[in-house]
């Protein structure tokens, strides 16, 4: 599980020092389950934030002091519905690997460690370089709902101007 996170701290790192890093952020979250009554944190990529889609790798962990521990991995596609010049509001299609720690403490019939879901939403966030998002989701198999509250830094983002508007046009810009 650690050695996930590392590589994928990694590739983030990699893409904010290369000639796009403006299309790549990181980011951590923390979440609640309104079914479990759980709480959570993750961390995520957001490859092509500036874009209408965004790919958008995670790892989310609900701890052990939940009725329910379990961590997932997965993949989700950001689809941004309404720009606007400062917020964004986009859906969410998200598919993961669960792997559910607490399983057999359940009631639940036929709950086990592995499982696959899959999750759809919607989200707020703004257009800066740091920016905060509000998300809205829906597991289809488990038939849960939660909220994510975290920040996204796109790298990249926000350097230092270049002075061509002030040279002279004698000089190129």
């Amino acid at each position: 599980m650690i050695y996930r996170v590392f590589f994928l701290t990694l590739f983030a790192f990699f893409f904010s020092f290369s000639g796009t890093s403006q299309n790549i952020g990181a980011g951590v979250d923390v979440m609640y389950n309104f079914q479990t009554e759980g709480f959570g944190a993750g961390l995520r990529v957001n490859v092509f934030p500036n874009n209408r889609l965004s790919f958008v790798p995670q790892f989310s962990y609900y701890f052990p002091f939940n009725k329910v521990q379990e961590y997932y991995i997965g993949l989700g596609l950001e689809y941004k519905v309404f720009r606007r010049d400062r917020f964004n509001f986009y859906l969410i299609a998200h598919g993961a690997y669960n792997s559910w720690l607490s399983y057999e403490n359940s009631a639940l019939k036929g709950a086990q460690l592995n499982n696959w879901n899959a999750e759809g939403g919607i989200g707020i966030t703004n257009n800066k370089c740091l920016r905060p998002f509000l998300e809205y989701r829906y597991n289809i198999k488990f038939r849960e709902t939660h909220l994510r509250l975290g920040v996204l830094y796109v790298f990249g983002c926000g350097g230092r101007r270049k002075h061509s508007v002030d040279r002279c046009a004698a000089y190129g810009s």
